[in-house]
């Protein structure tokens, strides 16, 4: 079985430590890993810039063990990190949404050890920031600072397995494992019990097929279960079957498709915020909630947005087939005047010789290749979105190069929203206010972000007075008919012509912005479920009556 409570479940070893619980933080008491302003983190009064976390621990006996290494790893700090281990340095880090691990074998020592990390967040937008903001309000969030995933050591081999990469079709896999060894062992678990095993060369691609292949869909999200053995070296992992291109049904309109068949995304935008902690959920149980809560309303696909989860979130959306377009997190200045009112004026062209940071550029593209590589081997990740809205945008066609030619195995928007005209898979757009026309042209269409619709529920808001969204109802039966409304006179009539899917802002509340089908607490579902499952349905069968499948 798949084991959620791993750090990393697609790359497990048996032997891990997890630093979680209590720390101290400047001479207070906090719970890692939840960011210092969530309630779950126990922090009292105002977050500083800068933040020193200490943890002591003490290895138990024959940890790592003779001729082992010991590593430390970070699910993710925001923004800057200084890691110290016994007063000496160990690593610098920067950017607050990836994983970092250092070797830190030369610098334990017998007994009690002290590690202490100088966690330091400007929120300066020369990195990677998201919705975080230091004056919450409206679409804007609390913002998060400190050690917000998991910390763990691990004992590794002198040489061991570093990475995989999966490349799945529809027969088989391409695999590269790199490590120390001159070899690894493969062992894949088969569906009627029995295994594929292999050899390959480490620093190699190579082909593996299987037999009877059993593919990956939100209708049958089968895993495969892989172990990869190198000298002394043991990892667990999985990977799935499945494709994602675009082609042309018999009507010659270009379609998305799922192991080359047409698929409609009934998407959902998801922004991974939580009441208790922030950008932490309390459990990692709570992204297989989240991915039943998705599916219940009867999408198949969550927009997740301006932000990167714990490896988690997305083991728990392969496990439950709920597919995934990935946003890259936004970094560089946002403005309302440019960036939102001048497009919806009709200004759809943002120039790329505006000025900009070359720092800021160049760790954007560093970070979303970074994003890539931390992402390749989840099959729920089919797509991913560039910018957003306008927001940092800069050398679009140059950046869509990049990193289709760095995985060409997803689809890639862009321009999410507006300032169209740039190389993309998708023509995309943000409709919200009113029901347009949608005219798919020779590109799918992908509304990318419409409804947004809010509903104030009394004795589950976060925020006192605070009720942001785009017309307010106030029944879970008139909110449910403003959705369906939307759906049948802007979605349902384009889907013919190429709509390949909608994005429904949002799947919960998020502080004061109450446009969520469920409460921020998840709680109360806001809509008629059962209704929407129904309008999700219909999409679908309209997509297959007019692809012909």
């Amino acid at each position: 079985m798949i084991d959620l409570t791993h750090p990393t479940p697609q790359f497990r070893r048996d032997s891990f430590l997890s630093l979680d619980g209590e720390w101290q933080a400047n001479e207070q008491t906090i719970r890692v890993p939840y960011p210092l302003q969530a309630p779950a983190s126990g922090w009292q009064g105002p977050v500083p810039d800068s933040i020193t976390c200490h943890r002591r621990f003490t290895l138990p006996g024959g940890f790592p063990g003779k001729g082992r290494r010991l590593l430390l790893h970070f699910g993710a700090v925001d923004q800057v990190a200084y890691v110290f281990l016994n007063d000496r340095p160990v690593m610098m880090h920067e950017g607050g949404y990836l994983p970092f691990e250092a070797d830190i074998t030369e610098l334990v020592r017998p007994g009690e050890n002290d590690l202490m990390v100088e966690a330091v967040d400007t929120l300066s937008h020369d990195y990677p920031w998201g919705k975080q903001s230091l004056r919450p309000k409206g679409m804007w969030y609390t913002p998060v600072s400190g050690i917000w995933q998991s910390v763990w050591l691990e004992t590794v081999p002198e040489k061991r397995i570093r990475r995989l990469r999966v490349m799945p079709d529809l027969t088989g896999i391409t695999i590269r494992v790199d490590g120390d060894g001159e070899r690894a062992q493969l062992s894949i678990a088969m569906p009627d019990g029995g295994t594929v095993s292999a050899s390959v060369s480490t620093g190699c691609d190579e082909r593996i097929e299987i037999p009877q292949p059993r593919c990956w869909s939100p209708e049958d999200p089968y895993l495969y279960e892989l172990e990869i053995c190198s000298g002394e070296d043991r990892v667990q992992s999985y990977f799935a079957l499945r494709t994602v291109s675009f082609g042309e049904d018999a009507a010659g309109v270009k379609r998305l498709q799922l192991n080359g068949k047409p698929v409609f995304l009934s998407a959902v935008l998801d922004q991974g915020y939580f009441p208790e902690g922030i950008y932490t959920a309390l459990s990692p149980e709570a992204w297989t909630e989240e991915a039943a809560r998705v599916q219940h309303l009867g999408f198949n696909c969550i927009r997740k947005h301006i932000k990167i989860e714990p490896e988690a979130f997305y083991t728990a959306c392969d496990t439950a087939g709920v597919l995934v377009l990935q946003d890259m997190v936004n970094s560089g200045g946002y403005s309302w005047f440019f960036d939102t009112a001048l497009p919806n004026l009709g200004f759809q062209h943002r120039p790329d010789w505006l000025p900009g940071d070359k720092r800021r550029r160049a760790f954007f593209e560093k970070h979303c290749r970074d994003t890539q590589a931390h992402l390749f081997n989840h099959p729920c990740v089919i797509g991913y979105t560039i910018f957003n809205e306008g927001w940092g945008q800069y050398h679009t066609g140059r950046l869509y190069e990049m990193l289709k030619g760095n995985d060409p195995s997803r689809f890639y928007d862009s321009t999410s929203g507006w300032f169209r005209g740039y190389p993309s898979d998708v023509d995309s757009r943000h409709v919200y206010f009113r029901n347009r026309r949608l005219r798919p042209g020779k590109q799918p269409m992908l509304l990318s972000e419409c409804g947004g619709y809010s509903r104030a529920v009394e004795g589950h808001l976060f925020l006192a007075g605070e009720k942001y969204g785009y017309g307010e109802e106030s029944t879970e039966q008139a909110l449910t008919d403003r959705i369906e409304k939307m759906l049948r006179e802007m979605v349902m009539p384009a889907i013919p012509g190429g709509l390949m899917g909608y994005v429904y802002t949002q799947i919960t509340d998020v502080e004061g912005e109450i446009n969520g089908l469920y409460t921020y607490d998840r709680q109360v579902c806001k809509v008629d479920a059962g209704r929407i499952r129904t309008l999700n349905q219909a999409c679908t069968e309209l997509l297959q009556k007019a692809a012909g499948g």
